[in-house]
């Protein structure tokens, strides 16, 4: 996996994916009875799919900013 975000369907899971998973990452983690070097794969994921979800949110913010610019700049 790259450490780019991942703001479109074609890259990677979709946010709703990426939330589970990182949902399940937390309960995994707040449970414990976890080695240290599981601890810390568990940790890098969930900061990798909160990288993920990050950039879906970026990716829907900065659509909908377009399209409020293009109807402010629309006459009528």
């Amino acid at each position: 996996m790259t450490d780019e975000p991942v703001n479109s369907p074609g890259d990677g899971p979709s946010y709703e994916q990426a939330r589970a998973e990182l949902a399940s990452v937390v309960e995994r983690l707040e449970a414990g009875g976890t080695s240290l070097e599981e601890s810390l794969a568990l940790w890098e994921r969930g900061e990798r799919l909160a990288e993920i979800c990050q950039g879906w949110l970026d990716g829907a913010r900065q659509r909908i900013d377009t399209v409020r610019q293009a109807r402010e700049s629309t006459p009528g």
